[in-house]
């Protein structure tokens, strides 16, 4: 199988996958980064599926061996929270040191905003599980350089196609996606999993 049809394989699954834990939902729903949003996918029920964790912490490390070369980092970083429970289970399943990063310094024990060993110099892979403007994402590389350690790449699932990987190119970060949100509706839609004027609200929420 080529790369091109393996992706497109990978990509097919996901949103099987999205359907059967009816992770997508629509209504009116705030975003962490603030933005108010017609959808949301709640990626955050995934490790309450087993099956559906092992599979999906597959897809990403297919992405990462398709993308990116196993010597371009040494440690797998967890976003929080949602990127945590992923990040680990890939940094196992490609033997890389995992480290997560807190939303906030802990004001206790060694009061680090950092979980893990990092050293000056270390190359962290930033794992999520979606992304929409970046904010989250940004951060986690602000933290980790600001303790001597280099970003340059991030992996996330989905690609919510609202300015994040624009914004991560500021600072000089590469995002990695397996799924863009425009592609994910045309193929929910072609599956029947959710309405045309379903689809068309994720479309108009991509375009904004």
């Amino acid at each position: 199988m080529s790369l091109e049809k393996e992706r497109e394989a990978m990509k097919a699954e996901l949103c099987r996958i999205l359907t059967k834990i009816d992770a997508l939902k629509f209504g009116t729903f705030k975003l962490t980064s603030g933005r108010i949003s017609p959808y949301y996918i709640d990626l955050r029920i995934v490790p309450s599926f087993p099956d559906v964790f092992t599979r999906i912490c597959g897809l990403y490390v297919g992405l990462i061996k398709t993308e990116l070369k196993a010597d371009k980092f040494d440690r797998t970083a967890g976003i929080p929270t949602a990127g945590i429970p992923f990040a680990s289970l890939i940094a196992y399943q490609l033997n890389k040191p995992f480290l997560y990063i807190r939303q906030r310094v802990r004001l206790h024990g060694r009061e680090r905003r950092i979980e893990g060993l990092l050293m000056p110099g270390d190359r962290a892979l930033l794992i999520d599980d979606l992304i929409t403007t970046g904010v989250s994402l940004r951060k986690a590389a602000e933290a980790i350089r600001a303790e001597g350690g280099i970003v340059t790449d991030a992996v996330v699932l989905l690609d919510r196609e609202e300015g994040g990987k624009e914004n991560l190119a500021e600072d000089n970060i590469t995002l990695h996606y397996l799924l863009r949100m425009s592609e994910a509706a045309e193929k929910l839609y072609e599956m029947d999993a959710i309405k045309e004027d379903q689809y068309k609200l994720i479309l108009k929420q991509v375009k904004k």
